[in-house]
């Protein structure tokens, strides 16, 4: 029987973007009919409880507002599939016969345990935005989406914990760079901001939660590695609480350098390419926003000197 598909799909105050979304879904599939969408709406987001499409299976959730993590995991709890594909209501499928591409490789590996990701047209190989899972590799990593995560980042979890996988010798990371799910955002230049986007931020939360989480995301690779090799999955740590980042530019980027630009348990791409977005991420925090200062203008004129050497350290694996 042919592996079937859950699409976890939290939305709020975009009916619309839903809708259309959806559509691209049943326009794009060679079989819809394998397809379910776990849809999460908000209680308090009446435009958005008359979401449908037709020609396709509808589960739909609605409850109060949570956390990003907690949107998925609540899709994920009620979700059947045998591949699980979290995604914005911000997306659009533009490949013909996504979803065959997707269970190729979903049978390529007998134990479950892989990480496919299409392309975004952004942010490309370097980064799953849009993480494809079996439900057995949800099951092993028991909290793949951490309530914790109250916005962004969740794509950088899933993958650094692959990519930890990677240097433990199980290459399981598949890049669908011809399957394109594009993502619209409005950073990118694809969009407008709407309500939903300015209620988020204009960096989304969750660096700390990235941070924070680094151990969980070690032993997390471990227990993919013990169900590869059809060993007793060792224990978890219990998810830890948030904390802060410092608040001097010294112990911050320090802390970056020792957690992830020397971690030799990372592949040398992926530790520049964390690095590297943590630091920037928190100097436009503490100097963009609310206010652009003297310091952001500095750092903006020196950007490109200040990136190039990442970025060519990125380009190996």
């Amino acid at each position: 029987m042919s592996p079937s598909i859950s699409i976890l799909l939290p939305t709020r105050g975009r009916p619309e973007l839903a809708e259309r979304f959806l559509r691209s879904v049943v326009e794009m599939s060679t079989d819809p009919n394998r397809i379910e969408v776990v849809l999460y709406v908000d209680e308090d987001d009446t435009d958005s409880h008359a979401i449908q499409c037709d020609g396709l299976s509808i589960n739909k959730i609605i409850g109060p507002r949570l956390s990003m993590g907690g949107l998925n995991t609540a899709c994920l709890e009620q979700s059947t599939g045998d591949i699980i594909v979290p995604l914005n209501d911000d997306m659009v499928i533009r490949t013909p016969d996504w979803d065959r591409r997707i269970i190729e490789i979903h049978e390529k590996f007998s134990d479950g345990v892989y990480l496919a990701y299409p392309n975004d047209l952004h942010t490309g190989e370097m980064l799953s935005s849009t993480p494809i899972l079996s439900r057995s590799t949800c099951e092993v990593l028991t909290h793949p989406f951490p309530n914790t995560y109250e916005g962004g980042f969740i794509d950088y979890h899933i993958m650094d914990i692959f990519k930890r996988l990677q240097m433990l010798g199980e290459e399981r990371m598949a890049f669908l760079g011809d399957v394109v799910i594009e993502h619209l955002h409005y950073q990118y230049g694809k969009s407008e901001v709407d309500a939903t986007y300015e209620q988020r931020g204009p960096l989304n939360v969750g660096d700390e939660v990235f941070v924070g989480l680094r151990r969980y995301r070690r032993e997390s690779s471990k227990c993919l590695l013990a169900h590869i090799q059809d060993r007793p999955l060792p224990a978890l740590p219990s998810l830890p609480p948030t904390t802060s980042l410092p608040a001097s530019n010294v112990f911050a980027i320090a802390g970056f350098t020792g957690q992830f630009l020397l971690d030799t348990a990372l592949p040398l791409s992926w530790r520049t390419y964390c690095f590297e977005v943590l630091s920037r991420r928190y100097l436009l925090k503490k100097y963009k926003y609310p206010t652009p200062t003297w310091q952001y203008k500095f750092l903006k004129a020196m950007a490109p000197i200040l990136k190039w050497p990442f970025q060519i350290i990125q380009k190996f694996k």
